[in-house]
């Protein structure tokens, strides 16, 4: 049966092509959300381009027709602007001049005429709202990926004989056909289906204690060649960590996209930045020019704009997470490490004056090419997926793009743990020859005992 698919306005922010989303359904948007729309064209960020978009696209469909009349959409429906259903009776406590309350209300003056209405909105309340109602309500999700339990965490365990154990490690190479993956929901082993550099601990079957890392290289199995480096004194103190060290290590030729997920204290941040500073202070400006470490959630719109300032001054307190772990990598001692905090201050401070490392918001990306950079972006899960789409294609020649986040931290009011930029890009980027991707577990977490307690019970 045909549907009447109404859209909220934050659907619009997140994806200006949701209107052509809905195959041969009719589409409505409530006058009300033109305004909302409105109210956003003049912002400098994502969502003040997403409004300008949305203008564009639906002017270019008026010109076919009449909006309030309905035009034709590319994929067989109709889209129009619905300015009527103002007598339409919601509860009496509900503020019919609020945005919300009235796009509900054109849904139940549509259902009363006896369309097969849906509102589709990311905006919880406004779905819990509409179900108390009887309107029929969706989330809208462009681009998903599996729930967070399904998706691809670019590690294995795996199981194979002692024999084959011991020809890995003088062979420094295994077959594929010579593992077992077992498989929990069938109770029984099974061939494992491989990506590309996906990262392996193997088992052996007859003495649980002989055990071997490897990774998949399209063909074969490998050993990791950098799973004992220590980059500033940061030892690996778990399998994820040497994982990441492979991942990190591995020229930009070869891995110009690694992704890190996993929960808050597993050290990814310090990790990456202790590998992108080795190797710079290793071999000096010739393979990278600088560190980049950019965060999503600094937006540098005209809220921080009119404050006084350089931009590194402005953006400085977004990137209090990444001076925690300068300060651990400059100064190795634990011990005597604050007890001159000036002498501290001014180790980290000649990393900016140097342009050793340089802090950015991710909104300057946007439109550049970035040569020869060791890029950190912390906080990914915080990214659209357009957002990530648009910073992994500016990766230029020479250049390494860490990307790093929890997935169970989101702090944007679109996105979840299947929509994010940085879940998304994952998906869509296990089995690239080009991508090294690990999934740090909650008992990998190293920052200190509290955290890993914190992290299995909160």
């Amino acid at each position: 049966m045909k549907k009447t698919y109404v859209l909220d306005t934050n659907v619009i922010l997140y994806s200006p092509g949701a209107i052509f989303t809905f195959g041969d359904n009719d589409v409505v948007i409530p006058e009300v959300v033109l305004e909302e729309l409105d109210s956003f064209k003049k912002d400098k960020n994502d969502l003040g381009a997403n409004a300008r978009h949305s203008a564009r696209l639906i002017d270019g469909l008026r010109k076919k027709g009449k909006l309030n009349k309905g035009v034709e959409l590319p994929g067989g429906g109709n889209l129009r602007v619905e300015m009527n259903h103002h007598d339409v009776q919601i509860p009496p406590t509900w503020d019919k001049s609020k945005p919300d309350n009235r796009i509900i209300q054109v849904c139940k003056g549509l259902k009363e005429q006896g369309e097969n209405v849906c509102l589709i909105t990311k905006d919880i309340f406004e779905r819990i709202k509409a179900d108390t109602v009887d309107i029929s309500v969706e989330d809208f999700h462009e681009k998903v990926v599996p729930e967070h339990e399904s998706q691809y965490t670019g590690r294995i365990e795996v199981y194979t004989s002692s024999e084959n154990i011991s020809e890995f490690y003088r062979n420094k190479s295994m077959d594929i056909g010579d593992l077992l993956y077992y498989s929990s929901e069938l109770n029984k082993y099974l061939k494992p289906n491989l990506y590309s550099n996906e990262f392996m601990i193997i088992h052996c079957l007859q003495n649980p204690k002989q055990t071997a890392l490897g990774k998949f290289d399209g063909n074969k199995i490998v050993q990791l060649h950098y799973k004992d480096k220590v980059p500033l004194g940061v030892n690996a103190r778990n399998v994820g960590q040497r994982f990441i060290l492979e991942a990190l290590y591995t020229d930009a030729e070869k891995a110009p996209l690694v992704i890190i997920k996993g929960p808050a204290g597993t050290a990814k941040t310090l990790f990456s930045l202790a590998v992108g500073l080795d190797k710079i202070i290793d071999q000096g400006k010739e393979m990278f020019r600088r560190i980049l470490v950019c965060r999503p959630n600094i937006t540098m719109d005209e809220d921080i704009g009119f404050l006084p300032g350089t931009e590194q001054e402005k953006i400085s307190p977004f990137m209090r997470p990444v001076l925690d772990n300068l300060e651990i990598l400059v100064d190795s001692d634990e011990k005597e490490r604050y007890k001159n905090e000036k002498e501290l201050s001014d180790k980290i401070k000649e990393l900016f004056d140097r342009r050793i490392i340089t802090t950015e918001a991710v909104a300057y990306l946007r439109g550049r090419s970035i040569i020869k950079n060791w890029v950190i972006i912390d906080e990914a899960q915080n990214l659209t997926p357009k957002q990530v789409k648009s910073i992994v294609t500016r990766v230029g020649t020479g250049t390494k793009l860490i990307l790093i986040g929890d997935p169970e931290q989101i702090d944007h009011p679109f996105l979840d743990s299947r929509s994010n930029g940085l879940c998304y890009a994952s998906e869509k980027m296990k089995g690239s020859p080009l991508c090294y991707q690990v999934t740090l577990k909650y008992d990998e977490c190293e920052r200190s005992p509290l955290a890993y307690e914190a992290s299995k019970r909160l």
